[in-house]
């Protein structure tokens, strides 16, 4: 897969979150949130109103320090698509 068939790939994922108008469970927005961040190169600080919240999105963050955005994209696609698959 090219990095242009990636990056779209990537943003028909975000676009299908996005539009899903159902709740997620919190486990797998976290990872979804984690992924998304390295995936763009958001290295802003996680925050929330509430301070559990914002550790574990920070906790979340931690964990995909050592990945590359590429593989992040390639992870958060993935999740979608298993979601998505398994959901019914």
């Amino acid at each position: 897969m090219t990095s242009e068939e990636l990056d779209i790939e990537f943003k028909e994922a975000v676009d299908l979150i996005n539009e899903y108008t159902e709740p997620f469970p919190a486990d797998f927005l976290l990872r979804l949130y984690a992924y998304y961040k390295k995936a763009t190169n958001d290295y802003s600080r996680p925050s929330s109103s509430k301070p559990l919240i914002t550790a574990f999105k920070t906790n979340a963050l931690f964990q995909t320090q050592n990945i590359t955005p590429e593989e992040a994209k390639k992870a958060y696609i993935e999740l979608v698509k298993n979601y998505f698959l398994y959901r019914k």
